[in-house]
C-alpha cells in the first residue's frame, strides 16, 4: 500500500509519495518551483489566498505522479502538515470571505498583549502555556474589530492545514493541537477556552469540531479527486502544523527528545512530559501530535528569526563571485570558514536582523558585526563569524528550555540548510554537550508515514518512523574545542546583552 503526505507551506507546498511495506520514499514534488506570493497591503502585514495553497497542491500532485504512474487504488491514506497559526475564514457556503492572515502578520500583536493584561499572566501562562500574543485567535478578533462586516458573514474558521482537509473532504475540523496553537485550548478544562472566547467576543460555533491528530477526518470527494487525479474516497488520516510535523518526521515524540530545523528562521522543538510553559514567554508551548489528557505530552517551541536568513545575505552580499561569473555555494562557503580559527579571531556577528525575536523579549535588536578589523579579518571570518553567530543564538534559546527543567538528550534534524554545515552542527553539539543525529526525510513523507497510522497499516506514531529514515551522519561533540567554543561564545553573548541593554531589554 502507498502514503501520500503534503507539506503546505507559505513558499510551496510539497507532496511525497511513501511506500507503506518499507517506509522508501517513491517520489516527491513541489509547486510552483519558486516561492509563492505573499501579499503585504500594510507594513507587518502577511496574507495568502487559500485558493492558491489549492491550486498548487493540486498541481503538485499530478507532478508526483506523473512522475511515478503508480496505480491510484494502492493509494491508502493522506497526511498533512501545513504553516501554523495562519486564520482562514469561510461563509455558510464554505466561501473564503478574506485573504488567510499567515503566521508572519504581526498585525495583532497589540491585541494579544492587552488580552494578557487582561486576562492575567497567571491564567494565560497556566490554562494556554502563552500569551494571546500574535496567535490565531488574535488574528480573529483584529477582523472582528477592524473588519465587522466580513466579521459577521464568518461560519467558520480554519487553521491552512484545515482548509486543505475541507477542500480535499468537505469537512470542516479541526484538532486538539491545532487548536492550542492557535491559544484557543484550555489545557487545564481540556476544552476550548471559554474565557478567551469571551473576552475576544467569538462565538464557539466558529471554531470547527475536533477529529484526533491520528484518525478519520474525511474521504476524497469526488470534485477534489477530479482536481488532484487521485482515487474518490481515499481517507484523509492525519494533519498537524509543520513543527509538531517535523517533530514527528524526526521520530521525535518522547520527554528528552528535540527537533531542529535551520532554514530561514531556526526552530528547535523539545518534548515534554506534561504541560509546561516558560514565565519569561521566550518560547511557547502546544499538544504535541501525540498528547492526550492521559498522556498529555507538549512541544515547546523556540524560534529564532534570524538564522539562514543571516547566512543567505552573506551570500548574496558579501561572497565574491567564482570564476564562473557565480555567487559562491554553500559548501564553497564552508570550506572557506574551515580554514579559520574558531572564534573567528574576535569578529562576533548577531544574527537578528529578521523582525523581533521572541526569545528576546519580543525586541529587535538588529544584526550587527562586531570586533571587525579591516587588516585582519577577510571574507573568510565573515562567513565562519555567521555560521557561530548562527549557532549561539541556538544555545542562547535552547538555555531557555534547560531553565525550565527540560532535559535535552536527543536531538534530530533532517539533512538540509543549515545543519549540512558541520561548523554550525559541532559548535551547537559541542556546546550543549549533545548528539545532533541528521536524517534523511522531511515533512512531507512524515505526514505520509503519520496517515498510515489511521488507518492501521501501523500500530503507532513510533511504529511508523521505525523504517525508511536513514542516519547520513552523527555530529558528536567535540570536546577538545569547547574550551575555545565556550570563550567565543561568552564573548557572542556579552555583545548581545550589551546590544538588548541599549535597545532597553536588559536580562
Amino acid at each position: 500500500m502507498l502514503l501520500l503526505g503534503y507539506d503546505i507551506g507559505s513558499s510551496s507546498i510539497k507532496v511525497a509519495l511513501v511506500n507503506a511495506a518499507d517506509g522508501s520514499v517513491l517520489g516527491t514534488a513541489q509547486h510552483p518551483e519558486t516561492e509563492m506570493p505573499i501579499s503585504s497591503p500594510q507594513p507587518d502585514w502577511a496574507e495568502q489566498n487559500p485558493e492558491d495553497w489549492w491550486e498548487a497542491a493540486c498541481v503538485a500532485t499530478r507532478k508526483l505522479l506523473a512522475k511515478t504512474l503508480v496505480p491510484l487504488e494502492q493509494i491508502a491514506a493522506i497526511g498533512i502538515a501545513y504553516q501554523m497559526h495562519g486564520l482562514v475564514v469561510v461563509d455558510k457556503e464554505s466561501q473564503v470571505l478574506r485573504p488567510a492572515i499567515i503566521w508572519c502578520d504581526s498585525r495583532a500583536v497589540d491585541i494579544g498583549n492587552q488580552a494578557f493584561a487582561a486576562l492575567g499572566a497567571d491564567y494565560c501562562l497556566e490554562n494556554h502555556l502563552n500569551s494571546p500574543g500574535n496567535f490565531t485567535a488574535s488574528k480573529l478578533c483584529w477582523v472582528r474589530e477592524n473588519e465587522p462586516e466580513v466579521f459577521a458573514q464568518i461560519d467558520k474558521i480554519m487553521l491552512p492545514g484545515d482548509y486543505i482537509a475541507y477542500r480535499m473532504t468537505g469537512e470542516i475540523c479541526s484538532t486538539v493541537t491545532g487548536l492550542s496553537e492557535g491559544v484557543f485550548w484550555d489545557f487545564k478544562s481540556n476544552a476550548l477556552s471559554e474565557r478567551l472566547l469571551e473576552h475576544y467576543q467569538i462565538p464557539p460555533t466558529m471554531l470547527p469540531d475536533i477529529v484526533p491528530v491520528f484518525g478519520k477526518q474525511g474521504n476524497l470527494s469526488p470534485e477534489a479527486a477530479a482536481a488532484l487525479g487521485l482515487a474518490i474516497g481515499i481517507p484523509v488520516g492525519y494533519r498537524a502544523g509543520d513543527q509538531p510535523n517535523n517533530a514527528l518526521s524526526l521520530n521525535v515524540l518522547r520527554p528528552g527528545e528535540v527537533a531542529a530545523t535551520g532554514g530561514t528562521s531556526g526552530v528547535v522543538y523539545a518534548v515534554s512530559e506534561r504541560p509546561i510553559f516558560d514565565p519569561q514567554q521566550r518560547v511557547n508551548s502546544f499538544a504535541h501530535v501525540n498528547y492526550s489528557p492521559e498522556n498529555p505530552l507538549t512541544g515547546v517551541l523556540l524560534c529564532i528569526n534570524g538564522a539562514g536568513s543571516l547566512y543567505r545575505w552573506v551570500r548574496e552580499n558579501i561572497t565574491h563571485p567564482t570564476a564562473s561569473s557565480r555567487r559562491m555555494g554553500y559548501p564553497e562557503m564552508e570550506q572557506l570558514a574551515a580554514s579559520v580559527p574558531i572564534g573567528s579571531e574576535g569578529l562576533s556577528i548577531l544574527p537578528f536582523g529578521n523582525g523581533a525575536e521572541r526569545m528576546l523579549g519580543n525586541q529587535n535588536p538588529g544584526a550587527k558585526i562586531l570586533g571587525l578589523q579591516f587588516n585582519r579579518h577577510e571574507q573568510r571570518h565573515i562567513n565562519r563569524a555567521a555560521l557561530e553567530g548562527i549557532a549561539f543564538a541556538f544555545v542562547y534559546g535552547m538555555e531557555a528550555l534547560r531553565d525550565m527543567g527540560i532535559p535535552i538528550r536527543t536531538m534530530r534534524v533532517g539533512n538540509d540548510n543549515l545543519f549540512q554545515s558541520a561548523i554550525f552542527s559541532e559548535t551547537i553539539a559541542t556546546l550543549m554537550g549533545v548528539e545532533i543525529e541528521v536524517l534523511n526525510t522531511n515533512g512531507a513523507v512524515g505526514a505520509a508515514k503519520a496517515a498510515g497510522v489511521s488507518v492501521g497499516i501501523f500500530g503507532s506514531p513510533e511504529a511508523a518512523l521505525t523504517q525508511g529514515i536513514a542516519l547520513v551522519t552523527i555530529h558528536k561533540p567535540l570536546l577538545h574545542n569547547r574550551s575555545e567554543l565556550s570563550k567565543a561564545y561568552l564573548r557572542w553573548r556579552k555583545h548581545l546583552r550589551e546590544t538588548l541593554s541599549i535597545t532597553g531589554t536588559v536580562e
